[in-house]
């Protein structure tokens, strides 16, 4: 039996000619589709599954995962009906993660995670309006999920 055929960039099932039971490929490929559009994670990374996942929650996958999620380094772990589904990330590619809004952004070999900034203290010189402005600066960032306030 041959292959089945996926598309290129996250191996979403396609049908076959005179596929015999094409609502099982047609809806493992709307599940993916559903988790990966406008993509948010519950948390993550992680290296062990959550103990009780609904339907439609994803992890990021840690380096060093275990149980079910062994051997799926970095993939995006996504829970369904049909129990765990991982999709390979592609650079470039992110997620919302819902436990605290930060974006979620792979590149370089794994999820890259906003760094945090403080307000700025100290110095010889204070000019006051100057840092209310930084503040409010840092603050949009962190709204965007760009930054995580210190």
């Amino acid at each position: 039996m041959s292959e089945p055929m996926t598309t290129p960039r996250f191996a979403l099932p396609l049908l076959a000619v005179a596929q015999a039971q094409k609502e099982v490929t047609h809806n493992e490929a709307l599940s993916m589709i559903d988790a990966l559009v406008q993509t948010v994670v519950e948390a993550g990374p992680l290296d062990a599954p959550p103990a009780a996942p609904a339907a439609g929650q994803c992890w990021i996958v840690g380096g060093a995962p275990t149980g079910a999620w062994s051997g799926q380094a970095a993939a995006l772990a996504i829970w369904t009906a049909g129990g765990w589904r991982f999709v390979v990330p592609r650079i470039g590619m992110r997620a919302v993660r819902a436990s605290d809004g930060a974006i979620q952004r792979f590149g370089g070999g794994g999820w890259n995670a906003p760094g945090s900034v403080a307000d700025p203290v100290g110095g010889a010189t204070i000019d006051s309006e100057a840092r209310v402005a930084i503040a409010a600066i840092i603050s949009q960032l962190a709204t965007h999920g760009l930054l995580i306030p210190a």
